[in-house]
């Protein structure tokens, strides 16, 4: 069996991140030229594609964090953040700890 350290990334999650940038500057360009033609004022054109650059950078990063890990992602969790799980030294079985206790 090998472990998700070994396991290189696929070339979609390299990307994942340029994708993110990618919609949000496609979304700031689109607003961009309908407040050029509205306005025609760079300054106006200059804050709503910034803001709206950031404002769906931010959505898409926080729907991002909503979507359930798959297993590749779910087992480089669990090699690397096994915080609140403590193994059964006998037989390796984990177990959530309880912080009540």
């Amino acid at each position: 069996m090998t472990s998700p350290q070994n396991e290189r990334a696929t070339r979609r999650e390299l990307l994942r991140p340029v994708e993110y940038v990618g919609g949000s500057l496609i979304a700031a360009v689109f607003v961009a030229v309908i407040a050029y033609f509205g306005t025609h004022d760079w300054l106006v054109t200059l804050v709503a594609a910034g803001g709206v650059f950031i404002v769906c950078l931010v959505v898409l990063a926080l729907l991002q964090l909503a979507i359930k890990p798959d297993a590749f992602e779910a087992a480089e969790l669990g090699a690397h953040g096994d915080a609140g799980v403590e193994r059964d030294a006998s037989d390796g079985s984990a177990e959530a700890s309880d912080p009540k206790h």
